[in-house]
């Protein structure tokens, strides 16, 4: 990797776009600390598969790290929505933030929606341009060409193109630019690592940046949608935008460099780090998870005939932490009495916290299971 050329700058005129050079090709690895990164993030990684399978009801708890996806994902590229704003309904959401609500909803619906189609549809610019699509769907870059690469030049930071911090290649070479990472993605004729595979394909996707809008969030999206259609994991439990929201400036800058200095190993060291840490915390967090469960079935054992009817409101819980009282008689078919009544003795076990303060229209949330993912 030490001969690597991220690219060149050409002249357009008044500006300069970057063009990438085709990563569709042999690489080499000669770096000791990038491989030894890579062997812990391997393990890392399998760690965290292995333990999401003795998972009884895996699928409750992939909607929450969906959820936090997509707030952390939207944040980085400006977006004010908190997890506890993104369970709440549309009209529940003040005039002011409903656009930033409905951009995470979008990415809640793209990733679920590209996870299925991952089962007919091949990692691929199909793939990209249809999860695209969904995410920019009514929402504030819904003029902005959805589902399809553009068609002109556009930049990343400055308000213009005489000052834009990045100007990515010129249209007319997308195609090219994305057939040749797609045929990278699965070119199994040439070894190069899983890990750092999707790490060089992310890096070229941003670069690229084929869309006039959304770049970053289906650039981050893809990560967690190789590591699936890889079956590197089973499940998409992994999702590395908190780790880069938390890590911004190095996220970008380390972007950067690779352009500025060539530096593909920094990049792909930092990308490693955030697989390790990222798997780390997800193991935590399973572990953590499971305790709160067994407690709070173990408590609501106390409720004697009741019980039945609490753990249905429970299960309910671990896959969206919000509830109201309809959605208590809904999911138990009780009377809206008997909800209140069950609510009641869901805040007595610390299970139930009421967060509106109102008389009614009252919302309760397991804020002992949100904090988890907080």
């Amino acid at each position: 990797m030490r001969s690597f050329k991220a690219g060149q700058y050409i002249n357009q005129g008044y500006y300069k776009s970057f063009q990438p050079e085709l990563i569709n090709r042999q690489w080499f690895l000669e770096d000791m600390e990038l491989l030894q990164l890579l062997s812990q993030a391997d393990r890392q990684l399998g760690r965290l598969d292995m333990y999401s399978e003795h998972i009884p009801d895996i699928d409750l708890f992939i909607s929450m790290h969906v959820l936090k996806e997509a707030t952390q994902s939207s944040k980085i590229e400006g977006t004010q929505t908190n997890m506890e704003e993104a369970l709440l309904d549309k009209e529940d959401i003040s005039q002011e933030k409903r656009d930033d609500w409905e951009e995470v909803q979008n990415y809640i619906l793209a990733m679920q929606k590209a996870i299925e189609m991952l089962e007919g549809i091949p990692f691929s610019s199909r793939l990209i341009k249809e999860t695209h699509k969904i995410l920019l769907q009514g929402v504030r870059g819904e003029h902005k060409l959805p589902g399809q690469f553009r068609t002109s030049q556009n930049w990343i930071g400055g308000a213009t193109l005489k000052d834009a911090v990045f100007i990515p290649p010129v249209h007319n070479s997308i195609g090219t630019l994305m057939g040749d990472l797609e045929k990278f993605t699965h070119n199994e004729e040439l070894f190069f690592p899983d890990l750092l595979k999707i790490g060089l394909i992310h890096y070229q996707f941003e670069t690229i940046h084929p869309f006039l809008d959304g770049n970053g969030r289906v650039g981050r999206l893809l990560i967690t949608l190789y590591l699936v259609n890889k079956e590197i994991l089973k499940k998409p439990i992994l999702y590395l935008s908190d780790f880069f929201e938390r890590n911004k400036t190095l996220y970008y800058d380390n972007l950067m460099r690779v352009r500025t200095h060539n530096d593909i190993k920094q990049w792909l060291k930092f990308f490693l780090v955030g697989i390790i840490e990222t798997a780390k915390n997800g193991v935590q967090t399973f572990n953590d998870i499971l305790k709160l469960k067994q407690k709070a079935e173990l408590n609501i054992q106390t409720l004697g005939s009741r019980a039945n009817n609490a753990q249905k409101v429970l299960n309910y819980l671990l896959k969206r932490p919000l509830i109201d009282v309809n959605k208590v008689v809904e999911i138990t078919g009780v009377s809206q009495k008997t909800g209140y009544n069950l609510i009641d003795d869901l805040e007595e076990l610390q299970i139930l916290t009421e967060i509106t303060g109102g008389k009614r229209g009252r919302v309760y949330v397991f804020k002992e299971y949100l904090n988890l993912f907080n």
